[in-house]
């Protein structure tokens, strides 16, 4: 009987244990009974985490620390920024965070951590094997002491590869090690050790998100516009502060739905899901459908006139040439669209100012896409590109209307441009080696936001679930491109204009 009682309590204290959810995380516990009991706090206005943790170490054959963890399986990728607070002057040099990859909530469990300590010294270390003792491959990278830091994490089958960036700046391999013999089922999760028993270090982490990845391709398609995209994961709507750089999680689907653009009223956003477009609050709530009459095949080529009252879409007719993608016009509070281009495919991507050209990327006699422009009211075409190879994509005007922006490859590399509305005084605006794709201009024609996808991707094609970095660049003042957004996304994540009016936001879609 009193055999009996004991395991009872046991399970009590495992159930109990398990029932400690904070944010994503599925629990948050202390490894290793440390001397002093950790914290965890979960801001949902912010969505970001205040932790505290003591701890020897993380090292040796044993660990003491402070852990947020979710149990997950296959192919992950881990982002988030992290940064010390608390005491920063007396602390201990070696008190660190990161993510960790971990077996179990055991003391000696195997383990891969991707590690920043409080004195910069930044390491991937690992156990390979429970009671092990730790190794690192013995890299003298360090980092600034202050401030925060993105720390991203993948696993792609055994092998497990860290990347840190300051922020602005594109992530920087840290390094990389095959985990032969770690379960496929883990913990996965962020940590903090103080490396001094008898005090708690403190940390924020912010901007947290855990994907899963596909290592399949969906890239590689010369037609790549008019080939549908199976939904494999699920997809994030998000909100991003442009000054800081926080992000806010503002909705969440188990399918794809894509491209959002922020409606005048600065209010709501607007977005496609298979075929239809839905409005939705910027703290969230239930997606609305937009009345979009007979046309109901829609992509995530939608944009709204300069004026707020037009919505300009491009649907899908049957049975005609690249998918038959067509281009209407409708009012922006729904309605009947009123069809404007003829051929196809023709895929719409910006207003003109005054509201009297629509412009957009199409194939017609040639075998690769050009820009053109239209008028709504005649349905008149004019084309402003002649390329005979590459591609091209996304023109958007300036909110002057003295440029179109968009996006071309001549030079091999997928690059942002810019011409006059005529066509003429074409001028390279990006140089560097990532393909950089659907320029956004800002309300106040200050700035440039697009994404960018790394350079081993075909520079023809966005595909889907790759990772890639939303970037700003100023038009005024000179100066390059910074970072705003590390992510796992790319067709979809921003095909068209995202500002908030008044400037300070913008909106996109991840995927997880």
């Amino acid at each position: 009987m009193k055999s009996l009682t004991i395991l009872l309590l046991f399970f009590c204290a495992v159930e109990a244990i398990a029932q400690n959810p904070v944010g994503v995380f599925d629990n948050h516990l202390d490894i290793g009974n440390p001397k002093i009991r950790g914290s965890a706090k979960f801001d949902s206005v912010t969505q970001a985490y205040d932790i505290a943790g003591g701890g020897y170490n993380i090292w040796f054959n044993r660990d003491e620390f402070q852990f947020l963890y979710k149990k997950i399986s296959g192919d992950f990728l881990l982002t988030a920024d992290f940064e010390f607070t608390g005491d920063t002057v007396n602390a201990v040099g070696h008190r660190k965070i990161g993510w960790m990859v971990r077996e179990s909530t055991d003391e000696g469990a195997a383990n891969i951590n991707a590690c920043k300590h409080f004195n910069g010294l930044t390491v991937l270390q690992w156990r390979p094997y429970r009671g092990m003792f730790m190794r690192d491959p013995e890299d003298e990278i360090f980092f600034a002491k202050q401030g925060g830091q993105t720390i991203q994490v993948q696993r792609m089958g055994k092998k497990v590869s860290m990347w840190i960036a300051h922020p602005g700046e594109p992530l920087q391999f840290v390094g990389s090690h095959e985990m032969d013999g770690m379960k496929d089922s883990v913990l996965v999760g962020i940590y903090i050790c103080s490396h001094d028993s008898n005090v708690l270090a403190h940390a924020r982490v912010w901007n947290v998100r855990i994907d899963r990845q596909i290592q399949n391709d969906f890239s590689s398609n010369p037609n790549f516009k008019a080939t549908p995209v199976r939904d494999e994961l699920g997809s994030r709507l998000e909100i991003l502060d442009v000054a800081d750089g926080s992000r806010k999680v503002i909705h969440e689907a188990a399918g794809r739905f894509e491209a959002p653009n922020w409606m005048p009223d600065g209010k709501h956003l607007l977005f496609n899901e298979k075929g239809s477009l839905y409005t939705i609050s910027v703290d969230g709530g239930m997606p609305q459908k937009l009345n979009t009459g007979t046309v109901d095949h829609n992509n995530n080529d939608h944009v709204i006139s300069f004026d707020g009252k037009m919505l300009g879409i491009s649907s899908h007719r049957e049975g005609l040439a690249g998918g038959g993608s067509t281009i209407y016009v409708m009012p922006l509070s729904g309605g009947n669209p009123r069809q404007i281009t003829q051929k196809t495919p023709s895929y719409l991507h910006g207003w003109s100012p005054n509201g009297k050209e629509l412009v957009f990327v199409a194939m017609r006699d040639e075998k690769v896409y050009n820009i053109y422009k239209v008028s709504p009211d005649d349905g008149r075409e004019v084309q402003l590109t002649f390329n005979k190879t590459g591609h091209v994509d996304g023109p958007e005007y300036s909110p002057d209307g003295k440029y179109i922006y968009y996006n071309a490859n001549p030079t091999g590399t997928m690059q942002i441009w810019r011409m006059k509305p005529d066509g003429s005084g074409k001028e390279q605006m990006t140089f560097d080696s990532y393909h950089n794709w659907f320029p956004h201009i800002s309300p106040d024609g200050k700035w440039m936001a697009f994404i960018s996808f790394q350079p081993d991707i075909n520079p023809d094609d966005h595909p889907s679930y790759k990772k890639v970095m939303l970037r700003l660049m100023p038009l005024t003042t000179g100066g390059g491109p910074r970072v705003i957004a590390y992510l796992y996304g790319g067709q979809g994540t921003v095909n068209v204009p995202s500002w908030s009016p008044d400037g300070k936001k913008i909106a996109f879609v991840s995927n997880f």
